[in-house]
């Protein structure tokens, strides 16, 4: 069965969506204070998107459901709550919680609910940098219920692989209000891929799980030529240069500041392969190369790998391909 907006995992995102054209992708801003609490297509009527993955306790992909226009209220994904917002946030935000309608919570199988929008990506945006910026606070969730916003794309001529899978973790924010954001480069591979910015919530057995969002922004923050070195205004991770690559490629990454970062290589079945860097980084642009070999020092079989760049701001993935 055809499947939409994994998160946690490599599930693939399906999708209906409308042929490219020629325009460029299209900025939004939202505050929910325009929308009405009690309509029930108020987020719908908004573009707003949702879609449930199910997962076995050992994270076995088991199916996917939907996609449905985003409901606004009840048990199930997202709802416009009040009295939650401080000055800057206004009398309504949007909670974003788990798919309590379905009962394979009751078997203690993962529920990953996702709440999203998507555009389809252009000639017109490519050296682009689009940044999805929004606000946050923890709600009523409760470990092990986990919750991440993202930026993602996927290809639909490559079985809707990710190409990108860019993450704010949200699952420990604070309770109290603040600004989060993450970017993403256009580079002239995504042309006619599927761009989708949204919310997820993973969930067993009942467990809470909301988290509240607002002053939602997602908008072009820069432009680049396509080969120039990336800055350190975003957290970055470009793909590897060469990619498709026979024996070395290079990855491309940066900082927005000074701290911890992580960049390692994932097999599809998310295994750990090698570890490229492990330690504190300097804000700015960074280069490390990956010889197609483990930890253990073997050259690896060809196939397709996840880079994947992580530090305590978020979380970037970018698929790299081994030729042999």
């Amino acid at each position: 069965m055809k499947h939409r907006a994994s998160t946690i995992l490599v599930a693939a995102l399906l999708a209906a969506v409308p042929a490219a054209s020629h325009a460029a992708l299209a900025p939004y801003t939202q505050n929910f204070e325009t929308l009405v609490m009690g309509d029930p297509a108020a987020l719908s009527n908004d573009g707003w998107i949702v879609y449930g993955n199910v997962f076995t306790p050992g994270l076995v992909y088991l199916y996917g459901y939907g996609p449905f226009p985003a409901p606004n209220g009840g048990t199930a994904f997202s709802a416009i709550d009040a009295g939650q917002g401080g000055l800057e946030q206004g009398a309504q935000q949007l909670s974003v919680y788990n798919d309590y309608n379905n009962l394979d919570h009751a078997n203690g199988n993962l529920v990953e609910s996702n709440v999203y929008r998507e555009q389809t990506i252009t000639a017109a945006s490519v050296g682009q940098t689009w940044t999805f910026q929004f606000d946050a606070k923890l709600g009523n969730l409760v470990a092990p219920s986990t919750a991440l916003a993202f930026v993602k794309t996927l290809n639909p001529s490559a079985g809707w692989a990710t190409t990108n899978f860019l993450t704010v973790n949200t699952t420990a924010i604070p309770a109290t209000w603040n600004t989060y954001t993450v970017s993403i480069v256009i580079d002239a591979g995504l042309v006619n891929q599927v761009l989708q910015i949204g919310f997820a919530s993973t969930a067993s057995n009942y467990v809470s799980s909301a988290v509240y969002y607002d002053n939602l922004v997602w908008h072009e923050t820069g432009t680049t030529g396509v080969g120039d070195p990336i800055g350190p205004a975003a957290l970055e991770l470009r793909p590897g240069a060469p990619n498709p690559f026979q024996t070395s490629t290079r990855l491309d990454w940066s900082l927005p500041q000074r701290g911890l970062a992580d960049v390692g290589i994932y097999d599809v079945a998310g295994r750990r392969v090698a570890t490229l860097f492990r330690g504190v980084a300097e804000a700015g642009p960074h280069a490390t190369p990956w010889d197609g070999r483990s930890a253990d020092g073997r050259l690896v079989a060809a196939g397709v790998y996840h880079a994947v760049l992580e530090t305590p701001a978020g979380r970037v993935t970018r698929n790299i391909v081994l030729t042999r």
